[in-house]
């Protein structure tokens, strides 16, 4: 039998800055366990940063078409760059929304005669400082210390689930700085008709960090029993969510909760939703099934006393149980982004869209 959740719960980062990091690491196993979403409250990212980002996400699609498109994904091997309203489906339905993708800085290491996957890595796509003065600096210090907090999660869920600060360590590549972390800059356009803004679908990799860049609601996770719970902003948070590769290799301790976007109602809201979530990958080249942990007993019968995780309206990232990490996020990439696969992926194209024209 599945155990529902009415609500997120709200963890405390000052926990951990004020000596009592046992009860946060008790509140964080508990959220991992019963519901894969968190409020991560009073978060060590600055909040002036913070605050200048969230200033230039609507400057950001303020600029000009051609300035916008010119910076189009479909530039990209990585899935880069910018889409226009309506481009990305999720389960085969077109999501409104308009968005930049941008990644942790890396150069790409692919050379033709590599794994398609290795390309998957690379470079973003920025607009011109003279066109939107300040963005590129501030959005990657911001990346920059949203991945450190990232890291930081990751040791902390790693002892709440009993296994040690460094378990997790052999999924991420060393340097962890030479990985590139994803990133969006998402717009939610008023809407009269389709309420769509994402359609239920999973995280991959590790770790989901969001900013709920405005003040609308719209982000909602979908419960064990298939209901839809709001996920409302709340001031000086990040809301946290597990992937699919962290549900795997904790032998679904750690639960990845299916959620969706629903967008604003035009007379109802009087502006667009931002959203700027921030991924953590993991490396690309291991089968998840090859390294599953071994979680203590008392941790795994916190699992079973939650009962199966019930119903979801999501399948995205099924491909975790038999092929490379670096695979599976391309094949998520394909599927929601036809238009740059044709382009740079032809055989993955043909595959997945074996009808397009």
């Amino acid at each position: 039998m599945s155990h529902a959740f009415r609500k997120v719960p709200i963890l405390d980062w000052k926990l951990i800055e004020t000596g009592h990091k046992a009860d946060f690491i008790s509140q964080l196993r508990d959220a991992l366990v019963t519901c894969g979403f968190l409020y991560l409250q009073h978060p060590p990212v600055d909040p002036e940063l913070t605050r200048r980002v969230k200033e230039y996400a609507p400057k950001l699609f303020e600029l000009p078409s051609e300035k916008k498109l010119a910076l189009r994904m479909s530039n990209s091997p990585h899935f880069l760059g910018y889409s226009s309203l309506g481009s990305e489906l999720t389960k085969g339905t077109v999501d409104q929304r308009e968005q930049f993708d941008f990644g942790t800085q890396v150069e790409c290491k692919w050379k033709p005669g590599d794994l398609d996957y290795l390309k998957l890595w690379g470079p973003p796509q920025w607009p011109a400082e003279d066109d939107i003065p300040g963005f590129r600096s501030t959005f990657s210090a911001y990346l920059s210390q949203v991945e450190a907090l990232s890291e930081e999660l990751t040791e902390l869920i790693s002892e709440a689930l009993g296994l040690g600060p460094h378990a997790l360590d052999v999924f991420f590549d060393n340097p962890k700085r030479a990985m590139q972390h994803r990133s969006k800059i998402v717009k939610y356009p008023l809407r009269d008709g389709k309420d769509q803004g994402v359609g239920p679908h999973y995280d991959s990799g590790f770790l989901t960090l969001l900013l709920q860049a405005s003040d609308h609601r719209g982000l909602q996770a979908q419960d064990p029993l298939g209901e839809w719970i709001d996920v409302p902003p709340i001031d000086d948070t990040l809301v946290i969510n597990v992937g699919k590769g962290l549900e795997m290799v904790t032998q679904h301790v750690a639960v990845a909760t299916s959620h969706r976007v629903i967008s604003p109602v035009a007379g109802v809201q009087s502006s667009p939703r931002y959203s700027i979530p921030f991924f953590q990958t993991i490396r690309q080249d291991i089968k998840l099934p090859d390294f599953v942990l071994r979680v203590p007993s008392d941790v795994l019968a916190l699992r079973d006393a939650r009962g199966s995780i019930g119903k979801s309206e999501s399948v995205n990232y099924s491909e975790y149980d038999r092929e490379p990490t670096g695979k599976v996020a391309l094949i998520g990439r394909v599927k929601s982004h036809p238009d740059v696969a044709e382009r740079h992926y032809p055989n993955l194209f043909k595959l997945y869209f074996p009808d397009a024209a």
